[in-house]
């Protein structure tokens, strides 16, 4: 076991070192922004998810420097993360919503701000794409309706991307 002040300068290091990566993480992200220039909404979710890793390396950090016994945390860790699993694959499958929000991301036309049209016999749905998170697509109808649509029924679905022009509406099938 360490002294408990080797333990509290380790720790102190890892927060100094945390906010270093993120301003080192902050400033390359800018420089890719220059040159391919993301939308806000799309820096944003970046941002999230760097600063998702950054804490998972964080809290890695401070149970390696605190001692946490590496055989019980394991065990803690598979359990929690077996009833979840089964918990959320029950409901539906997360992976595949986590897989079509990164799809939808980086390779789907549809934008934050875009009018949309969901080309649907049963249910069809047009609106502004308010929001687009890990799990669901938000779209506000016409009729001021928030609506919101698992990622993986959106990349089923054929939609048409429409912008809204003074007088006019230009039509792009996707």
């Amino acid at each position: 076991m360490k002294p408990i002040h080797l333990q509290i300068l380790e720790t102190v290091i890892l927060l100094v070192l945390l906010l270093v990566g993120n301003m080192i993480f902050r400033s390359i992200l800018n420089r890719i922004d220059k040159k391919v220039r993301f939308a806000l909404e799309r820096k944003r979710i970046i941002y999230k998810i760097i600063h998702l890793f950054i804490a998972i390396l964080v809290v890695v950090g401070l149970i390696a420097i605190w001692g946490v016994d590496p055989k019980q945390l394991f065990l803690f860790l598979t359990s929690a993360l077996t009833i979840l699993a089964v918990g959320f694959f029950a409901q539906w499958s997360i992976l595949s919503n986590i897989t079509a929000s990164l799809i939808l991301f980086f390779n789907h036309p549809i934008h934050i701000g875009g009018y949309i049209k969901i080309v649907d016999k049963d249910l069809p749905i047009e609106g502004v794409v308010e929001n687009i998170t890990i799990f669901f697509l938000y779209i506000r109808t016409n009729e001021g309706e928030l609506l919101s649509i698992p990622n993986m029924l959106v990349m089923q679905k054929t939609i048409s991307s429409q912008k809204k022009l003074p007088g006019k509406i230009e039509n792009k099938e996707i």
